[in-house]
C-alpha cells in the first residue's frame, strides 16, 4: 500500500491530494489559476503535515502531465520535481484527460474527455469504459463529422470544458454531454497506485509537461498601442 501525493494544475482548478492504496484520504482545491504558484505550495505543506501525522511516509509524487494550461503545468511539474528531489522519491505522470475519465470508469459507454485548447480547438482522447485507449490524445477542430461513424454504433460520453464546443455540432442520440467535470488531484489516486506498483515512473530530471501545442504568446489589450497613434 503506497502513500502518494498528487498535484493537478493543468486547469483553472488546481488541486493537491493524498491517497493511500489508491483511495483519496485528503484533498484541497484552488479555483483561481492566477494563484496556483502560491496556493498549491501551501497545499503541499498541509499535505505533508497530514502525511506525517497519519501515514508512515510519502512513497511517490504523481503529477498531471497535461495537456492544459502552459503556466499551470509548469507550476505543478516544478513543485512535483522539487518534492521528489528533496525526498528522493519517484515521480509519476498521469494524463489530464485520463484523470477526468476516471470519473466514469467502469462504463458501458466510450469516454471522451475534452479540454478547451482555445479558438475552436480542443484537446481530447477516447477511452473505452475500462480506460483503455481507443483514440490517443490529440488536438483538433470539432466539426459535424466528429466521431460520426462511431456514434452510429456506440454511445459516447463527452465531458470537460472543451465539450461545450461539441454540443452545437455533434448531433446524435448516442452523444451524451455531462457538465462540471474537470481534472482533479482527488481523482488521480487509483491510476497513481497502479503506476507505483508497476514502477511506471518518469525521469525526474528530464520530464517535461505534455503541452501538445506550441506556446503562443498573446499581448494584453492594455498593452496594445492604438493604431490611431501611428497616423499622427
Amino acid at each position: 500500500m503506497a502513500c502518494i501525493l498528487s498535484i493537478e494544475s493543468s486547469s483553472k482548478t488546481g488541486s493537491v491530494a493524498v491517497s493511500t492504496d489508491g483511495k483519496t484520504v485528503w484533498t484541497r482545491e484552488n479555483k483561481d489559476l492566477s494563484s496556483h504558484s502560491s496556493i498549491l505550495g501551501l497545499y503541499m505543506i498541509e499535505a505533508i503535515h497530514f502525511i506525517q501525522t497519519n501515514c508512515c511516509c510519502l512513497d511517490a509524487v504523481a503529477v498531471c502531465e497535461g495537456p492544459g494550461s502552459y503556466t499551470g503545468l509548469r507550476i505543478g511539474v516544478s513543485l512535483a520535481k522539487g518534492l521528489c528531489y528533496g525526498l528522493d522519491i519517484p515521480l509519476i505522470a498521469i494524463p489530464a484527460l485520463k484523470v477526468m475519465a476516471t470519473r466514469f470508469s467502469p462504463s458501458s459507454s466510450c469516454l471522451c474527455p475534452m479540454i478547451d485548447a482555445r479558438r475552436m480547438e480542443v484537446y481530447f482522447a477516447l477511452y473505452d469504459g475500462n480506460l483503455n485507449v481507443i483514440d490517443p490524445v490529440r488536438v483538433s477542430i470539432v466539426d459535424g463529422d466528429f466521431y460520426r461513424e462511431l456514434l452510429v454504433q456506440k454511445r459516447i460520453i463527452f465531458f470537460g470544458n472543451g465539450a461545450e464546443k461539441c454540443k452545437t455540432v455533434v448531433n446524435s442520440e448516442n452523444a451524451i454531454f455531462v457538465n462540471g467535470i474537470y481534472p482533479s488531484a482527488s481523482d488521480m489516486g487509483n491510476e497513481a497506485e497502479k503506476a507505483f506498483l508497476e514502477k511506471d515512473f518518469v525521469d525526474t530530471a528530464y520530464f517535461e509537461p505534455f503541452y501538445l501545442k506550441e506556446f503562443q504568446a498573446t499581448i494584453p489589450k492594455s498593452k496594445v498601442i492604438p493604431v490611431e497613434l501611428f497616423k499622427k
